[in-house]
């Protein structure tokens, strides 16, 4: 049997990038979190955030490390695997990719060690700033690999010379016309991971009555943030499908199931997408619903997947299942929220076993809706690596073999099947340890701020050496 290079290629790189997206998705989140307690224990000297604080900076050291170390892998690929691609795109992703390292990575790196090792050794606010700049390193961080995957996605500001691409505009470039949408649309998705991470702890703390004031604290605070971002989430999603009906046409088609154009088209709930025969098998559908949703009119006209040739269509299935994924775990994200809303007017929200039973199992959801929307994104676009201008299968490196990518692959999986369930069982274990502080971690702020190492510390209520 022969080894398709590129397919190999495709899955290596779907595998790391699906390992690693974990990690940003709940770093660039717990970032802001923690700078936010960190300004609310610095306001109000209140020892709770303090508490909270440390247990979660603990928890984002060790996904900092490994969404790092996991991070370094991706761009290496560019030159084992996509070399072509590299070659051809290089001009305009290179300088994106070095601004990401030059502005987000040295922020980041020089802030971390004062926010994971400071606490003793500066004021309260200056490890408060500390934890601002690394929740704006990740955001930096973000808006860079977002800008560069962006023009991958609808490339702008360019020209072709000698097959090559050639940035001619770089405003152009960065804010190219779906980096608005899908840089709002991302970062909010972490924030919410983070949120229902958060709550998920929190729900657990409570449950098992232990450090209950700080899990009712932690449960309050990420829900009412929740209120805003669920909403807000799905409103940047709808702008966000507007723009990929405009821009990205057979891949809204591919998630939606449409194949061919029309007006009045319904909302298609569920279906077995036949590409073979371009038709869906058992599909159930909700009429005129469709065109309200996608174009925001009853009449709105959306092009059927059959309008595309058939070399330039996506593999439909897997946008379309991987979209109503997405979709779905927002909308129970939406309805867990509504619930609060309600137990918290009752003033039942900290008291009801089964919204806290929800709220646990909802813990991991957003790791799933970013796995789904990340697979619809990228899937979506086949078979272009730069949309509409160059091709996967012509991005790979000429050199390559079937069995040396098959090599290569086999050794990252089991690389990464030791490191990434290495690193959560030292986060679970972290979590299940609970809010215990060494005695080196008390509150500055409570203690008094002591001006040398040396100086004996408080103990924190029920913490141990």
């Amino acid at each position: 049997m022969e080894l398709d290079p590129v397919l190999l290629s495709r899955f290596q790189f779907a595998w790391l990038i699906a390992w690693h997206i974990l990690m940003p998705a709940f770093t660039v989140g717990m970032a802001s979190y923690i700078a936010i307690l960190e300004g609310m224990h610095l306001v109000t000297k209140k020892e709770v955030y303090f508490r909270i604080s440390t247990f979660w900076i603990r928890i984002f050291s060790v996904a900092f490390g490994v969404g790092v170390v996991s991070g370094v892998i991706m761009p290496f690929q560019f030159g084992t695997n996509w070399s072509r691609y590299a070659d051809t795109a290089g001009n305009v992703l290179g300088p994106l990719f070095a601004y990401e390292g030059l502005t987000a990575f040295f922020l980041e790196a020089a802030f971390l060690g004062v926010l994971l090792f400071g606490r003793k050794l500066v004021p309260p606010w200056a490890h408060f700033v500390a934890a601002c700049m690394v929740a704006f390193g990740t955001l930096l961080s973000s808006f860079w690999i977002l800008a560069a995957n962006s023009w991958m996605q609808t490339p702008a500001g360019f020209e072709i010379i000698d097959g090559r691409f050639f940035p001619t505009d770089w405003m152009q470039v960065v804010f190219n016309p779906s980096f608005p949408f899908r840089l709002a649309h991302t970062v909010t998705g972490f924030y919410v991971t983070t949120g229902f991470v958060v709550v998920g702890v929190a729900a657990w703390l409570i449950r098992q009555g232990r450090h209950v004031a700080e899990g009712r604290v932690m449960l309050s605070m990420t829900l009412w943030l929740l209120t805003v971002l669920v909403p807000l989430q799905i409103l940047i999603g709808d702008q966000h499908g507007l723009n990929t009906l405009e821009h990205q046409p057979a891949k809204l088609a591919a998630m939606e199931g449409h194949w061919e154009t029309g007006s009045r088209v319904p909302l298609i709930l569920f279906a077995l997408p036949d590409q073979a025969n371009a038709t869906n098998r058992y599909q159930i559908e909700v009429p005129l619903l469709g065109s309200l949703i996608l174009t925001h009119s009853l009449d709105g006209t959306i092009r059927g997947l059959t309008d595309f040739p058939p070399e330039d269509l996506p593999p439909v299935a897997i946008p379309f299942f991987a979209f109503r994924i997405m979709v779905g775990i927002g909308t129970l994200m939406l309805c867990l929220v509504a619930v609060s809303w309600l137990l918290r007017w009752r003033r039942q929200l900290f008291d009801s076993p089964w919204f806290l039973r929800c709220c646990l199992v909802m813990g991991p959801a957003g790791f799933v809706a970013v796995l789904a929307g990340w697979t619809t994104t990228e899937v979506g676009r086949q078979p272009w690596t730069v949309y509409g201008h160059l091709r996967t299968a012509d991005s790979v490196s000429p050199s390559l073999t079937g069995s040396d990518v098959l090599i290569s692959l086999l050794g990252y999986m089991i690389v990464y099947l030791i490191i990434f369930p290495a690193g959560f069982w030292v986060m679970a274990r972290m979590i299940r340890k609970g809010l215990d502080a060494p005695p080196e971690e008390t509150s500055p702020v409570e203690a008094g701020r002591p001006s040398r190492p040396t100086t004996v510390q408080l103990q924190p209520e029920g913490g141990t050496p």
